[in-house]
């Protein structure tokens, strides 16, 4: 039902839209960020100089006037009925409409001497009242958008005509029955809704939020057991996991496999070999060893006479997979009919945006005469010209990278009529255990947190504006290529923005050539070079006839020169931890001592947090939980996973409770009725939240 219904001007609604309030329901769910209890106040009569007070006051006088450098000043004068106090605002001339006379407003701020006055210079403002507006006891202040122009006293307007529109309507439909509601002592919905925004006390809003918030992760989780039990049903292939194929390529291996190897290749075999397809998450920190189990779960389907697929996000980690592909699988063999001593070499081909037109149609050919055992791409394999004729499991990694949808599409490549494939999903990223529970609830997991031998942990360390210190970690990379090693170094990330982030590494490239490495062989890696220089960049690389690469985030996954040792991060303040780790896991994989310095000089809390963080730990699984803590989970994964838009009010790693508690009741309420033909309210909410993904949900 559109705003419109609200009784609201044209181009009010058309404000509310920039901030994504389209509909009666978007204002429902534009929830308070916080609360001024009206009834704990600070008086101003009884401010001290260097108090950080909240005060309610009235706007007694407001004026505008200009600096010497023609800056906009507001001075203000606001009356609690205790005393008068100042009001500074500079450079924000918007105040003095956002302030007329009359206004009452929550004023946050620390109390300054200005000639012999108190005074709070630009304070935090909520704008409660509009000319005697009745605010209540409790008053609700609301995210809002200056560049929208809308304030919270207006929203506070909407939201109450919102709830009378509703009482006048018929009332909420509430999605949970009242033993649900009585066992976790929940309120209903209506009454939460009602008290979310205008609580009579702030124990009312506490209980509201918690009922709101248990139906957010509910609404997920019904969608994500739901996805689950639908995989599950399907048929899948029955793989025959035990052959030589697996044995003979684990005897080759040039080191012993970790007991947490061992582990999840059994867990993976086992899930192979029945009926159902697989549908796994493999996530381990950088160097853990997941490629070795990859290749193991892909020749399982191989012996078993299927193909493998196994995409990957980016052309530099694809080939780099091919490239490991050629020396993990060689001299290993399958049975050939066609050939005189009855086997060949397994078969493994590349299929990305630049492979040649000519390769492509000989792929087509060894896809559907069954010749092609592995192969290994980008997006490309989503779209190829042909379907792969016996596709027994698809590997997909960095799996935070592709959406459900780009999933399926790989799925569907056997072809119609085809049986699933099995599907596992890597990730070097580690990924905290309650978001992994939110997100990728439709998948079962295995971890590997055990590193092989011979992996050194990364000294890690971080630097500020000290030249002398940054100038020690340029000397530590002479050092290095001397004694035969090699170097990156990392030029800061420009969000949004390849072209300025690839004429940055440029400038740098020039720079150090010239100042601090100059002697030394450096190479240039960025995402706006054409793709045969960016080869030839890595190869060179790897060759050793490049000692430092100075490249963009075009490393962060899937560059494995076991050779460089040292890597400088410029600009770590913009990365995230998860990139940080990342990046920082270049180096060290050829054993022996690594560094990794980070040039940073963060402006804010969060900044200085994470590059502690990396400072103090290299367990990924570690700074994976305080990337959580710090970021928060809608941006820890980067491109929007479904169903993130739906938390309002949900937080994770604080609402660990409650993603367990939904989990146990969507699993009870799926039970119960696998279509949710008695809980209509709710599966309209599911089908609102996932879309067309629903019909593979709920069959009926």
């Amino acid at each position: 039902m559109p705003v419109s219904k609200l009784g609201i001007t044209p181009k009010l609604a058309g404000r509310l839209s920039l901030m994504g309030l389209n509909s009666v329901l978007d204002v429902l769910q534009h929830y308070p960020r916080r609360y001024h209890d009206r009834t704990v106040r600070a008086e101003i009569a009884e401010l001290e100089i260097g108090q950080e007070a909240t005060v309610f006051a009235e706007v007694r006088r407001i004026a505008s006037r200009r600096s010497r450098q023609g800056r906009a000043i507001i001075d203000a004068a606001v009356y609690d009925g205790t005393s008068l106090l100042n009001v500074v605002f500079f450079n924000q001339a918007w105040r003095e409409r956002q302030l007329p006379v009359g206004t009452e407003a929550a004023f946050f701020g620390k109390v300054e001497a200005y000639k012999g006055k108190r005074q709070l210079t630009n304070p935090v403002v909520d704008v409660l009242a509009k000319l005697g507006e009745n605010t209540g006891t409790v008053v609700g202040v609301y995210p809002q958008s200056g560049k929208a122009d809308v304030f919270t006293w207006q929203l506070r307007k909407i939201v109450a005509t919102a709830l009378e529109w509703v009482q006048a309507n018929g009332g909420l439909a509430d999605p949970l029955d009242g033993s649900i509601r009585r066992e976790l002592k929940l309120m209903n919905r209506e009454w939460s809704i009602e008290k979310v925004h205008r609580p009579a006390d702030l124990d009312e809003s506490r209980r509201a939020r918690r009922r709101l918030r248990f139906e957010e992760f509910l609404r997920m989780q019904i969608g994500l057991v739901g996805r689950k039990r639908a995989i599950a049903e399907q048929q899948g292939i029955r793989h025959t996991v035990e052959g030589d194929l697996v044995s003979e390529f684990h005897a080759g291996l040039p080191f012993p496999l970790t007991g947490d190897q061992h582990r999840t290749i059994d867990e993976i075999l086992a899930d192979m070999a029945s009926d159902a397809p697989m549908h796994r998450l493999l996530q381990g920190d950088v160097g853990s060893g997941k490629t070795v189990v990859a290749f193991t779960a892909l020749l399982a389907a191989v012996q078993g006479g299927y193909q493998g697929a196994l995409m990957a996000p980016t052309e530099v980690l694809a080939e780099q997979h091919y490239l490991s592909s050629s020396s993990l699988l060689a001299g290993l063999t399958v049975r050939s009919e066609g050939t005189l001593t009855g086997e060949r070499p397994v078969t493994t081909r590349l299929l990305t945006n630049r492979t040649p037109a000519s390769e492509r149609r000989r792929l087509v050919v060894e896809l559907e005469a069954g010749e092609c055992d592995l192969i290994i791409g980008t997006h490309a394999l989503l779209y190829g010209d042909a379907p792969i004729k016996r596709l027994g499991l698809v590997v997909i990694d960095e799996q935070h990278r592709f959406g459900v949808e780009q999933r399926a599409l790989l799925r569907a490549r056997g072809g119609d009529g085809a049986p699933v494939p099995d599907v596992l999903v890597m990730t070097a990223t580690p990924i905290p255990r309650t978001a992994a529970f939110l997100i990728y609830g439709d998948l079962d997991k295995s971890e590997l947190r055990e590193m092989p031998p011979g992996r050194a942990p990364v000294t890690t360390e971080w630097i500020g504006p000290d030249p002398v210190a940054r100038e020690r970690a340029y000397q530590l990379i002479r050092d290095e290529v001397m004694a035969g090693r090699q170097a990156f170094v990392v030029c800061p990330l420009v969000e949004g923005s390849p072209r300025i982030e690839a004429k940055d590494a440029t400038t740098e490239y020039e720079r150090l050539a010239a100042e601090e490495l100059s002697g030394l062989r450096l190479g240039l890696l960025h995402g706006q070079m054409k793709a045969p220089d960016k080869e030839a960049a890595m190869a060179g690389f790897r060759a050793g006839e490049i000692d430092v690469l100075v490249a963009t985030t075009v490393i962060e996954v899937g560059v494995d020169v076991p050779n460089a040792t040292v890597m400088i991060v410029d600009g770590a303040e913009r990365f995230g931890l998860s990139q940080l780790h990342q990046l920082h896991g270049r180096v060290g994989r050829g054993g022996g001592s690594s560094w990794c310095f980070l040039f940073g000089d963060p402006t804010t809390p969060d900044g200085e947090a994470r590059l502690q963080a990396m400072s103090d730990s290299t367990d990924g699984f570690l700074l994976a939980e305080r990337d959580l803590e710090i970021r928060g989970a809608g941006e820890v994964f980067g491109e929007k996973q479904a169903g993130f838009g739906d938390l309002k009010l949900g937080r994770i790693p604080r609402d660990a409770r409650y993603v367990e508690w939904a989990r146990k009741v969507a699993e009870e309420i799926l039970d119960d009725d696998p279509e949710l033909a008695r809980h209509t309210p709710l599966r309209e909410e599911v089908e609102d939240l996932l879309g067309d993904d629903v019909e593979f949900l709920f069959k009926s």
